[in-house]
């Protein structure tokens, strides 16, 4: 599988985005990890790429201002999946294929079963709580 963050280009797209000195404990989408105290973070909007028409949503996420991480591209982040997570699959339409929430411990088996489907081309995993988007994941 290949792990995909967003990029740090992403806040200058939103011109309403929020500067924030220090927000900790949220989750960056540029290095996969919760934010530290006094690492200066956006707050913006971000559609991820994987839903298309009317399956595009926006929503909030953070980025830091500066990241020098780099996560694996090809594991999941363990730090952003301690809980219930939702998983979103799209076909290459970019039409939502399936969904459901899963449980810590079953992340890699079940995005494994949703790639065994032909039609799946993309996996997006997001927050219970807010539905927010925390990362997507396609095939190696």
């Amino acid at each position: 599988m290949r792990i995909h963050t967003v990029p740090s280009s992403a806040p200058f797209a939103d011109p309403g985005r929020e500067y924030r000195e220090s927000e900790p404990g949220v989750p960056v989408r540029c290095c996969l990890r919760k934010s530290l105290p006094g690492e200066p973070v956006w707050l913006l909007r971000y559609s991820p790429p994987f839903g298309k028409g009317p399956y595009a949503e926006v929503g909030p996420i953070f980025l830091h201002v500066e990241c020098s991480d780099s996560p694996a591209p090809d594991r999941l982040p363990e730090e952003l999946l301690a809980g219930s997570r939702i998983l979103r699959s799209y076909n290459a339409a970019g039409q939502i294929h399936d969904g459901e929430v899963v449980e810590p411990g079953s992340f890699d088996r079940v995005v494994e079963r949703l790639f065994d489907d032909p039609e799946v081309d993309a996996v997006q995993v997001r927050s219970v709580s807010h539905g927010c988007f925390l990362f997507a994941v396609t095939r190696a």
